[in-house]
């Protein structure tokens, strides 16, 4: 019997193709480790990628937080497999409501009990022996940029060495701004309405120019695809409000990449931590110029090489400069 024509392509069993995990790891010089961390909000899916030679010094770790729709398990790895060969110890959760942690998919109804998920098994490694001497970063993209600085705020000064953001949302687009109306509507039923999948979908940035990487990303077999529900949606408006109002609250290094054709973050928010924050020095706003949203997974190798190759820098510098004053904490 022969298929049925026009059939959609197979997608591959990873981001990379049908290639054996530890097969794949281990040719990309890193080793991977997954597990299931239990909090007070549930349980959440947790990723570990380290350097292969388990001889080699860690130079230091680095917390990363993946952004809507997304999880830890698909193209987001390219930053962490990328952070581990660079010798860095790379350690990242699924956030509730996404992939394979706990939660209604999609659905983020409280944006700080959603960071302080995360955070708690951040802390749980950062605190513990092998890594309470090492210099902490957090990282965030996108939706992850935004609980990262929520992360950072709800904790103990002199916990992280730095920060780190890749096209991270601040201030939400005209077009992508949740309706008030709905908003209003939807909360007179008590919270019934919550959960729905029934927020306007923003307006898609347009496709990048490989186009290899946005179909690779829609092929996310854990990919959050339905409409925005309203519970996330007001979270965005009013966590995006509340950070733009403490940007002066950070005090420590941080890089911020960012797409001038950005059409799901504005640029300007970036451009607004940079100016508004309290960091002395070591503060740098990275922009490419004609780039979009996923600057590592949706745009071409040569774009997404350039600012992996601008964020080792960043990172190899600060590591050099404060790695033994972090050492004393």
């Amino acid at each position: 019997m022969q298929p049925p024509p026009n059939l959609p392509p197979q997608p591959p069993q990873f981001f990379w193709g049908d290639t054996p995990e530890d097969e794949y790891y281990k040719s990309e010089g890193v080793r991977n480790s997954k597990s299931y961390y239990q909090t007070p909000n549930g349980k959440i899916f947790t990723q570990s990628w380290l350097p292969l030679d388990q001889n080699q010094p860690v130079k230091a770790a680095v917390f990363m937080t993946h952004g809507y729709t997304s999880d830890s398990s698909w193209v987001f790895q390219r930053i962490c497999i990328a952070y581990a060969k660079w010798g860095y110890a790379v350690f990242a959760a699924d956030l509730v409501g996404h992939g394979r942690s706990d939660g209604l998919h999609g659905y983020i109804g409280d944006m700080d009990k959603a960071a302080a998920t995360s955070l708690s098994y951040f802390l749980s490694v950062r605190r513990s022996e092998e890594y309470s001497t090492l210099p902490a970063f957090l990282f965030g993209e996108s939706m992850g940029g935004l609980i990262t600085m929520l992360m950072y705020f709800q904790s103990d000064p002199d916990t992280w060495s730095g920060l780190i953001f890749s096209s991270p949302l601040l201030i939400i687009p005209e077009p992508m701004i949740p309706s008030k109306l709905h908003l209003t509507l939807y909360g007179l039923l008590f919270g019934l309405a919550d959960t729905w999948a029934v927020m306007p979908a923003p307006r898609m940035a347009p496709p990048p120019k490989d186009m290899q990487k946005p179909n690779l990303k829609g092929m996310n077999p854990r990919r959050y695809a339905g409409k925005p529900r309203v519970g996330t949606m007001r979270e965005v408006a009013r966590v995006t409000d509340y950070v733009q109002k403490n940007f002066e609250k950070v005090k420590v290094p941080f890089l911020v990449a960012h797409g001038t054709s950005d059409l799901m973050a504005c640029l300007s928010g970036s451009e607004m931590l940079y100016e508004k924050a309290s960091t002395m020095e070591d503060k740098e706003l990275k922009l490419y110029e004609g780039m979009g949203h996923s600057l590592i997974s949706g745009e071409s190798d040569e774009v997404s090489d350039r600012v992996l190759a601008d964020m080792k820098a960043w990172i190899d510098d600060k590591v050099e400069k404060y790695g033994p004053k972090c050492s004393d904490d």
